[in-house]
């Protein structure tokens, strides 16, 4: 009795969103929807051949032992855009990680733009995030992920906080990326090394594969030191890193623009 009451099973949020779309005359629709628990899916009135879907947590932010798990798929010549309603915010651990896993999939011809709003890292957040595409040969991704570590106007640093991120992306069911991030709670290596964070507290990474990569580089705007981009054939890596959340949007904002399907923010960014 005495180890059960030290070890009380908390209510923990759990969800899993599913959404597949396909074309037909010229026009992306919705071919199947499916929401469980805390994932939510709203797909709103899009006035263009893209389908737009909006990602919505209901739990309002995940903690310890939270699990969230997203599927999206672009059937052939489809074009999909994801976001998110706002930031997930990843809130002090008790003990375990929250875990978000996400599963995408594009046809072929099919574009696929993963544009979620950035991820907040609380003190003593642990959040361990893995994510999986796979793109036929003919299909083109825009994906973004960003995190900020704290809360700029409440003056937080999250110098706790811990991160595990995981990607493989697959075109033509061979892996043509895959990289992994990992902030362990140790800010003086990681935080503020030279070669790491270099005391920044935002930073993105933006990843294009498309067979027009190169051009897409050459648009891309003038930026700082903080902003460097490599390309290896159609596949193309933005890294960006700020001192706060609003200057890591600045930067993010006119490259979004330019390597998104839509060529614009998704209308959630500004509102």
């Amino acid at each position: 009795m005495e180890a059960a009451s030290a070890s009380p099973v908390l209510q923990r949020a759990r969800g899993t969103g599913r959404v597949t779309v396909a074309s037909r005359d010229g026009r992306t629709g919705l071919r199947t929807l499916y929401q469980e628990g805390c994932a939510k899916i709203r797909l709103p009135n899009a006035f263009d051949s893209t389908a737009h879907a909006v990602l919505i947590n209901t739990a309002g932010g995940l903690t310890g032992g939270d699990h969230v798990e997203w599927q999206a798929s672009a059937g052939a010549d489809a074009k999909l855009t994801l976001t998110t309603q706002a930031c997930e915010r990843i809130y002090k651990s008790l003990g375990p990680d929250a875990r978000i896993e996400t599963r995408l999939t594009a046809g072929p011809g099919a574009r696929l733009d993963w544009l979620p709003q950035e991820t907040i890292l609380f003190e003593d957040s642990r959040l361990s995030r893995r994510i999986d595409i796979d793109l036929d040969e003919t299909a083109s991704l825009c994906a973004i992920e960003a995190v900020l570590l704290g809360r700029d106007a409440m003056g937080e640093s999250a110098r706790n906080a811990r991160l595990a991120d995981h990607w493989r992306v697959r075109r033509g069911g061979r892996l043509i990326h895959a990289e992994a991030t990992r902030i362990s709670g140790m800010p003086e290596r990681e935080r503020d090394g030279l070669a790491l964070l270099r005391g920044a507290s935002a930073f993105a990474t933006i990843l294009y594969i498309g067979a027009d990569a190169e051009a897409r580089q050459a648009r891309l705007p003038p930026s700082p030191p903080s902003v460097g981009s490599s390309r290896t054939g159609d596949r193309l890596v933005v890294r960006l890193l700020a001192p706060s959340g609003l200057a890591l949007r600045r930067l993010l904002i006119p490259i979004i623009t330019v390597l998104s399907g839509i060529g614009s923010l998704p209308r959630l960014w500004s509102l």
